[in-house]
C-alpha cells in the first residue's frame, strides 16, 4: 500500500497529472477498463494499491514515482524559470514558431526511409543470388 501521508495525496497528484495531460475521467477509465465513477473515487483516495498506481502511471505516461513526488509548485517553477517572452504587446497570445520546417523534416524522413529500403532490397537479392549459386553447385 502506498504510504498514507496527508500532504502526499496520491490521489489529488493522479488528478492533476491527468489533467496537464489533457486526459479525461472518461478516458482514464477506459484505459483502466472501470467506471468514471471508479477513477473520481482513485482520485479522491490518499493513497492507493501499488499495482494501481503502477497502471494508472503506465496509461499517464509517467512512472509511479514521479505521482508519488508530483509537485504542482515544481512545475510551475520549470516553467517559470525556463520561459521568458520578450513580446510586451500581448502576454495572453503566446505563438512559438519552430526553427525548422516540419513538412522539409517529414520528406527527409520519407527519403531516408526509401535508401534504406533500397539497401535491405539490394541485400536481399544479393542473399537470394549467392543462395542461387549454392544450389547450382551442388
Amino acid at each position: 500500500m502506498s504510504t498514507t501521508n496527508t500532504t502526499n495525496h496520491i490521489g489529488r497528484k493522479i488528478s492533476r497529472i491527468r489533467e496537464l495531460r489533457g486526459m479525461k475521467q472518461e478516458a482514464l477509465a477506459i484505459e483502466l477498463g472501470v467506471s468514471q465513477q471508479t477513477v473520481s473515487n482513485i482520485e479522491k483516495s490518499a493513497a492507493i494499491e501499488d499495482d494501481l498506481l503502477a497502471q494508472v502511471a503506465e496509461i499517464l505516461g509517467v512512472t509511479p514515482e514521479a505521482i508519488e513526488n508530483f509537485s504542482e509548485e515544481a512545475v510551475f517553477n520549470i516553467i517559470n524559470n525556463t520561459f521568458t517572452s520578450h513580446d510586451t504587446s500581448t502576454l495572453n497570445a503566446i505563438n512559438i514558431q519552430p526553427t525548422f520546417n516540419p513538412l522539409d523534416k517529414l520528406i527527409e524522413a520519407h527519403e531516408e526511409n526509401k535508401k534504406l529500403y533500397e539497401r535491405l532490397l539490394e541485400a536481399e537479392k544479393s542473399k537470394v543470388e549467392y543462395l542461387e549459386k549454392l544450389l547450382k553447385g551442388k
